[in-house]
């Protein structure tokens, strides 16, 4: 097993520019960006690598200790979990505002931590910012680093920082060379509409609050991962935010929710499963279908938890699981999984659905196999004759996994119908047990000798 990545957290008051600055450091847009106090709510993970050193390093959202909005007080309860977790802290000033009481409490907050604390001054693009930065060693701060994170300002000098205060890295290059090997660690999409109970899923597969909870829909914004283990294997996490119609996110005009579904999208982008979230209360809805849709045309192998059946009769909940079955008929491959979030009811066996997902994710199967398989599958039921052609199969492989792709050599592609082309599809799934997967099946014509002639 690899060597855990030392931590660090980012943190600081609203719009200061924490989120700007984790996207420097990790070279990539993942977290939220938005000019409105407040976007960021989640811990939000990722790996990032400075001068040669790795690091896990974790977005939170804005302190804002004099609020008394609760959802500001467990933004709070947040970051200061974030905090207890990391090894270095990288504390966020606003150089443009100077000093100001939040900016104090936050200061006294992190000395209690006893951590080790970088203080940056953000928001200084030239020399005058620099200059206004200066008014932050009112706080009693001995070093503060002038950094202008749009523009990348100061970041190798507050990289270097990060890695002088992280732990000793492992001792020999055995050691390191195995904490920068990846390992073949799921990575699972929880996907659904607005207050399915998401991030209750997700807080109770990890044993702790991960994820803030709340009636109102639309709490997570950003997609978050979080790491688990359970029976010994490791699985990363994906809470997404919820998708609500197109037409409902323009009529409401917001740019937030807008920019939210995007990083939903694109995070099952870079998920081997997705794992949908249903609402049992309200049943199954035609967005749920349409989000659905989106996994399994980015190729997702697939798991749907009814979520809520705690609040359900044991009548209705089977009737539930039929009309699920009905309404996403067009994935009749995928597992439906009844689960109550609140409960933890039926969790036990979402997991080790996910886990069977996965390994049919991954399979390969030898051609030997797939060709005595095929040879049985023509015995059956060769294709019909289109058009007065009568294709011939000469042989399958399978070209790729996570998810399966198989590629069947023919001298007629275009005349083997789409019907014929399902059958092979249900056989493959009936032989090899391709629970839960997309699979793709591609009739290429075999080439003769002499057909690039010209």
């Amino acid at each position: 097993m690899s060597a855990p990545l030392p931590i660090v957290a980012v943190v600081g008051r609203p719009n200061v520019g924490k989120s700007t600055l984790f996207n420097r450091l990790v070279r990539k847009r993942l977290a939220l960006v938005y000019d409105e106090p407040g976007v960021t709510r989640d811990r939000h993970y990722a790996e990032a690598w400075s001068l040669g050193r790795g690091y896990l390093l974790v977005d939170t959202g804005g302190l804002d200790p004099e609020s008394d909005d609760p959802m500001r007080q467990r933004i709070g309860e947040q970051v200061e979990i974030a905090v207890q977790e990391a090894d270095v802290v990288v504390c966020v000033l606003d150089s443009t505002t100077g000093a100001i009481d939040a900016d104090r409490q936050a200061v006294q907050m992190l000395r209690r931590s006893e951590k080790p604390v970088i203080y940056v001054a953000n928001k200084a693009d030239g020399p005058e910012g620099e200059a206004l930065a200066a008014d932050l060693y009112r706080l009693g701060l001995d070093r503060v680093i002038a950094i202008s994170a749009l523009h990348g300002r100061g970041i190798a000098e507050l990289e270097k920082s990060i890695v002088e205060s992280l732990p000793p890295a492992p001792e020999t290059a055995e050691e390191e060379q195995e904490a920068k090997t990846p390992e073949n660690v799921p990575r699972i999409a929880i996907i659904g509409r607005p207050n399915a109970g998401k991030s209750s899923l997700v807080n109770r597969l990890a044993g702790e609050e991960r994820m803030l909870v709340d009636n109102v829909a639309g709490t997570t914004r950003d997609a978050v991962d979080t790491e688990i283990v359970r029976d010994g294997k490791r699985i990363v996490l994906v809470d997404t935010a919820g998708i609500r119609r197109k037409g409902k996110v323009r009529k409401e005009a917001n740019a937030i929710e807008a920019a939210s579904v995007l990083i939903a999208v694109r995070a099952i982008e870079r998920c081997d499963i997705a794992v949908l979230v249903c609402d049992a209360a309200e049943g199954v809805a035609e967005q749920d279908a349409k989000i659905l849709g989106l996994a399994v045309d980015r190729g997702c192998g697939i798991v749907i938890a009814l979520n809520k059946l705690d609040l359900l009769e044991e009548v209705r909940r089977k009737k539930l699981e039929e009309d699920a079955r009905d309404k996403l008929s067009f994935v009749p491959w995928a597992p439906i999984v009844p689960v109550s979030a609140a409960t933890g009811r039926g969790v036990g066996n979402l997991v080790s659905t996910v886990s069977r997902v996965h390994e049919a994710y991954r399979k390969r199967i030898t051609t030997g196999e797939l060709n005595r398989f095929f040879e049985q599958v023509l015995s059956i039921r060769p294709p019909p004759t289109q058009g007065g052609r009568a294709p011939r199969l000469y042989y399958v492989t399978q070209a790729q996994t996570s998810p399966p792709l198989f590629v069947v050599m023919t001298n007629e592609p275009e005349h083997i119908h789409f019907s014929y082309q399902r059958f092979v599809v249900n056989q493959l799934r009936k032989a090899f047990g391709f629970e839960g997967v997309p699979l793709k099946v591609v009739y290429k014509k075999r080439r003769r000798r002499g057909d690039d002639r010209k």
